[in-house]
């Protein structure tokens, strides 16, 4: 008998789920609303889409679609089943989480955030880590303390990209570019050429639905 499939892989899983279903409904696919005929377990289900956090209302901030109701009623649920952990940096994810929430006319308990990550505290190769966990907060409509950083630091974000680039740790990379393609949305300078970098991350990506989200999201935010 195989073994069961563990709690933590089953929500990765999830999550993968929910990010793909998200991309489609970004490019366009046909009936990409969550839920959906082969969705993951129900609480597997909020557990992803928990950990997806902001990402699932992309395709209504790229391209003015609303979210269709179903799918703010899962964020909202997931964001009941499993509270906010404000004792990390993962609060922000949260914070904007309840913001695009109340946006969609589902309001939810703001938590409070710790300090944003400091690159002059913390260095700029460890800050822009942070800042990579953090890439679901490069959308529009989206702003706070942690974009203001980002504003200030650009050349930490491109050293941060370059670096993670140069190692091959695509994810890192997918995520900070997203960064570097939100600051030329806003019309502050990106410090590092957007095509090359968009081509080759499209050309070496991890196979993950969640790079593959981070990355249309960064050409979306790149093309305007």
């Amino acid at each position: 008998m195989p073994f069961a499939e563990s709690p933590q892989r089953e929500f990765a899983a999830a999550t993968e789920w929910a990010a793909g279903r998200t991309l489609d409904a970004l490019t366009g696919a046909e009936g990409a609303a969550l839920p959906a005929p082969a969705a993951p377990e129900p609480q597997a289900l909020l557990a992803g889409v928990r950990v997806l956090g902001p990402d699932v209302f992309v395709p209504a901030l790229l391209t003015g679609a609303p979210t269709p109701p179903e799918t703010v009623e899962i964020v909202a649920e997931a964001y009941r089943v499993f509270p906010s952990d404000e004792s990390g940096i993962h609060a922000w994810r949260d914070r904007a989480t309840a913001e695009l929430l109340a946006l969609a006319g589902y309001p939810a308990p703001v938590p409070s955030a710790p300090p944003p990550p400091d690159p002059g505290k913390d260095g700029w190769q460890r800050w822009s880590v942070q800042m990579a966990q953090l890439s679901c907060l490069a959308l529009p409509h989206l702003d706070g303390p942690v974009h203001r950083v980002a504003r200030d630091h650009p050349l930490a974000l491109a050293r941060g990209a370059a670096r993670a680039t140069l190692r091959r740790d695509h994810r890192t990379s997918v995520r900070l570019v997203r960064w570097l393609a939100w600051l030329h949305h806003t019309g502050s300078p990106a410090e590092l050429e957007l095509p090359p970098l968009l081509r080759q991350l499209a050309l070496t990506g991890d196979g993950s639905a969640r790079s593959a989200l981070d990355l249309a999201v960064a050409e979306h935010l790149a093309a305007e």
